[in-house]
Formats: structure tokens, C-alpha cells, sequence
């Protein structure tokens, strides 16, 4: 098991955010976590990369207690975040954005590979590569936030709503090279509120509700659940 969250709640200040919820992650895995806006979500992903302290329970990556270990840390661990919202870095090139993922690292041939790697997985940066990160577009940027995970080059990706506010055909394009990625190796947990997308991609996936995880399944069996599809599909 590469990831495992035990019983994991979490405060904001007397607010209750996660109720004791427990997730697991297998290696070679896609993950999906879906559920309505406030359901916590984005706060189980900063829990998971030590943006958000715990209240109770355990976070275990690789069988290690990570609960307590700095957010920083973590990354040096494998654990590397695209956030909600992409958070690129406005007034610095593609290539500065890029290089800011690989901060932790020293092995500089192995970075530039992995800057290839990038500009394989995303072509469209290569091509805007000098360019500032606050003037790409949302579709630009999201992938320029995804590239810049990969260049901590994690064991375990996590993306935070990486549809948000892309046109249909980027989220197909989003979601191709996040299989893609898979495929290449890598481990991805990705919360998602475009339930479609999410549960075809994963090979297993947990429905979050008001801080509560209330089903988990295989991707296809949640596609084809009647409640899953009546409350986020839009089918009744």
C-alpha cells in the first residue's frame, strides 16, 4: 500500500472538516475522490501534503507515519501536488515555474529529463517556454501546474480539480495525459468534481460528503451506481 489515511479527522478552528475518514492508495493506481463543492474534498489533498494539520488518526506513506512531517518533507517523500486553482507562479517563465518543482532536487541531468519528459507530455509549453506563467491561458496553466509536479518526480501525484474551468475539449486532453501518466508509472490520486471523467480514468474511487466518505468502488461500478449518477452525473 503506498498511501493510506486512517481515520483521519481535521478542524478549522471548531469546524469539523473531515470526520474520521480512511482512504487507501495501491501502488499503480488512479484514485479518485469526487463529491460536491465543501464536501473536503481539497482538504483531505492538504492534509495528504501536510498543508492542513490533522486533528486525530494517521497518514502512511510507504508504511511510514507521515502526520507530523513538514509539507517540504514530504515532497523529498514523493508526495508532489498540481492544487485547486494551479497557483503557478505569475511573473516567472514556464521553464522558472518548471524548475520550481524540481527545488528539492540536486541531480541536475536527471531534471533535465525530466523537463523533457514534460515538454513530451505537454507541447504546447515548449512552445511557450520563455513566457510568463500569469499570461498562459486556464488551459496552459493547468498543465504547466501538473508539469511542475512531475518535476519533483513523485511516487504519488496529486491533482486538485484539474478540469476546473477548462473548455470540454482540455478536460478530454487533461484527462488523456493524466492516463497517460499512469501508464508511464506513477501513482495518482485525483480529486475531481467532473464525476464522469474521474470514475472512467480510475481504477478505484471514494464519494466524499459533508467531511464523510459514504461509498467506494471500483471507477466503473461508481460510473453505473443510481445514486452516484443521479447526484453527480446528472442522470437520474
Amino acid at each position: 500500500m503506498l498511501l493510506e489515511i486512517d481515520n483521519v479527522t481535521l478542524h478549522y478552528g471548531r469546524i469539523k472538516a473531515l470526520h474520521g475518514i480512511s482512504i487507501h492508495v495501491n501502488e499503480g493506481e488512479v484514485v479518485a475522490l469526487i463529491g460536491a463543492n465543501g464536501a473536503g474534498k481539497s482538504t483531505t489533498m492538504r492534509a495528504i501534503s501536510g498543508l492542513r494539520a490533522i486533528s486525530s488518526g494517521a497518514i502512511r506513506f510507504q508504511g511510514e507515519d507521515i502526520s507530523k512531517v513538514r509539507a517540504d518533507l514530504r515532497v523529498v517523500k514523493g508526495i508532489c501536488q498540481s492544487p485547486e486553482g494551479r497557483g503557478v507562479f505569475p511573473g516567472m517563465t514556464v521553464k522558472e515555474n518548471l524548475e520550481m518543482g524540481a527545488y528539492m532536487r540536486r541531480d541536475n541531468a536527471a531534471i533535465a529529463e525530466d523537463m523533457e519528459r514534460v515538454f513530451t507530455l505537454f507541447p504546447r509549453l515548449k512552445e511557450r517556454i520563455k513566457q510568463a506563467g500569469g499570461t498562459l491561458s486556464g488551459g496552459e496553466q493547468q498543465m504547466l501546474a501538473v508539469g511542475r509536479a512531475l518535476m519533483g518526480r513523485p511516487k504519488l501525484l496529486l491533482l486538485d480539480e484539474p478540469s476546473m474551468g477548462l473548455a470540454p475539449m482540455l478536460i478530454q486532453q487533461i484527462f488523456n495525459i493524466i492516463t497517460e501518466i499512469n501508464q508511464q508509472g506513477t501513482t495518482v490520486l485525483v480529486v475531481e468534481q467532473n464525476a464522469q471523467q474521474a470514475l472512467s480514468r480510475a481504477h478505484r474511487a471514494y464519494v466524499l460528503e459533508t467531511g464523510n466518505i459514504v461509498k467506494e468502488g471500483s471507477g466503473a461500478d461508481l460510473l453505473h451506481d443510481p445514486a452516484v449518477k443521479a447526484a453527480y452525473l446528472g442522470v437520474a
